[in-house]
């Protein structure tokens, strides 16, 4: 019996990522897409819970909403799916999801809506503005045939980043977090009436090269896998904590 795979992202039905994204996962199992109807990029884990959801088959086996790429993946397992599923998969993002870029990503939090739900799930990113999503989506079946054989650890979701530009023979590498450091200057601009608006994005990010990082790793072209963890408790600081005295 073929496994049951949910494929998710924050770029929307137009994200260029999706579409080699399923086709990789139709040679892997049974897919269902459930994305949002619009790009919701740096949505975080949000939820919609203060207006209604509306959902919209557009052909058989995919879906688009009004949500946001949690809601996606909420949605695909509880309503669609019935929870009658074996991956989750979100992607693959157009853009890195590196470092701290997690806390802000639409597509980590839709795959790891997956792990809150107890489905093994994994999260996918290209970095580079003109990319081929080929490769990226021939690693991402390869990966999830891995996945569905030795499953992930409860809790855990896996965070995959693509290079830019992929140095040939270089090996997929297992790695932590690492450090990215994002403009601090909000631009004011003026509408044609006179009202002030703002944009809160600046320059390009950039990355530190710490050994043994994701952002390290696809510096040098290789492929990036990180694991993620829901529990974000420091049990360290838990313990100097309790000497405070509270």
């Amino acid at each position: 019996m073929k496994p049951v795979i949910l494929v998710v992202n924050d770029d929307g039905v137009y994200g260029p990522g999706l579409r080699p994204l399923v086709r990789a996962m139709k040679k892997v199992g049974r897919v269902t897409v459930v994305v949002p109807d619009q790009e919701r990029s740096a949505d975080s884990h949000c939820l919609t819970l203060h207006k209604p959801i509306r959902v919209r088959e557009v052909s058989k086996d995919f879906f688009i909403l009004n949500g946001s790429p949690a809601d996606c993946a909420r949605f695909g397992i509880l309503e669609i799916l019935k929870e009658k599923m074996d991956l989750v998969v979100s992607g693959i993002n157009h853009g890195y999801n590196l470092g701290e870029d997690v806390v802000y990503s639409g597509t980590v939090a839709a795959a790891m809506e997956g792990t809150l739900l107890d489905i093994p799930a994994i999260a996918f990113s290209q970095g580079g503005l003109n990319v081929n999503f080929t490769e990226p989506s021939q690693f991402a079946s390869r990966l999830a045939r891995k996945v569905l054989h030795h499953g992930i650890a409860e809790g855990l979701c896996l965070n995959v980043n693509f290079p830019e530009r992929p140095v040939r023979g270089a090996r997929p590498q297992v790695t932590r977090l690492g450090k990215r450091i994002y403009g601090k200057k909000i631009t004011a601009r003026a509408d044609p009436r006179g009202q002030q608006y703002y944009w809160l994005t600046g320059r390009n990010v950039r990355g530190i090269s710490a050994p043994g990082s994701d952002v390290a790793a696809v510096s040098k072209g290789a492929v990036s896998v990180t694991p993620l963890h829901v529990d974000i408790t420091d049990f360290p600081a838990m313990q100097q904590l309790k000497k405070w005295d509270l």
